[in-house]
């Protein structure tokens, strides 16, 4: 008998911890972290510095907030801009620059939107996201999902960028199991694969459309024409 696998609300908590990790490591070229021990909330709150929430539904309802210090926020926002090659003068200094909240603001937009593809992916469930939304604060506010979940888990999750500067990721959501009832075919899909061919694709392209038309040969009867008149 196939053993049924199940996939629990912590396997899913776990495969957001990799999208942040993944966005921000590839985002600023530098090594972000989280740790391996996960804390059980009964609410969720945005804390200061800088509060970022986002909301999805669909297949399941949840909720996602970042909470990031003044230093970790400025650090992860001075590496990502410097890694697409602004100078080091132009960028601001202080947290609560506007700059800052829609740099991370951006980055947990690409964060909530590979965790998104990745639950279609493995799970072959759809979900959507909200546009997230940024907080300069200096004191808690809690934050719930205005729908009626039956079995409301909450978890919190500490990452940690190259500097040793602490941000904590909270996840709130329906208790949920997703059982697998037969295998099913995943389509691969890398986008740095799919962009890089099409980008092969346009180069190649644009070569022939430059490259001097070479002339067909000629048949034999058009040739003796040609000969005839001397040309």
């Amino acid at each position: 008998m196939t053993k049924v696998k199940t996939i629990t609300t912590d396997d899913i908590l776990v495969m957001l911890c990799n999208s942040v990790r993944k966005v921000l490591t590839a985002a600023t070229k530098t090594q972000v972290t989280y740790s391996a021990m996960v804390q059980r909330i009964t609410r969720t709150c945005l804390r200061p510095d800088i509060g970022c929430f986002v909301l999805f539904d669909g297949g399941f309802s949840g909720l996602v907030i970042m909470n990031f210090s003044g230093t970790s926020a400025l650090e992860l926002y001075r590496a990502y801009m410097m890694s697409m090659g602004m100078p080091e003068s132009e960028l601001a200094t202080r947290h609560t620059s506007e700059e800052v909240g829609n740099t991370l603001g951006e980055l947990m937009n690409q964060i909530v939107g590979d965790f998104t593809g990745n639950v279609g992916h493995e799970l072959q469930v759809c979900i959507n996201q909200n546009q997230p939304k940024m907080l300069t604060i200096n004191k808690e506010v809690m934050v719930s999902i205005d729908t009626n979940l039956d079995r409301p888990q909450a978890r919190r999750v500490t990452f940690n960028t190259v500097n040793r500067n602490v941000f904590y990721m909270e996840l709130a959501m329906d208790k949920t199991d997703f059982i697998k009832l037969h295998d099913f075919e995943r389509e691969d899909a890398d986008p740095d694969r799919i962009v890089a061919e099409q980008a092969q694709k346009t180069a190649a392209s644009n070569a022939a459309l430059l490259k001097p038309a070479e002339s067909s040969p000629l048949s034999s009867a058009e040739q003796a024409l040609l000969d005839e008149l001397g040309l």
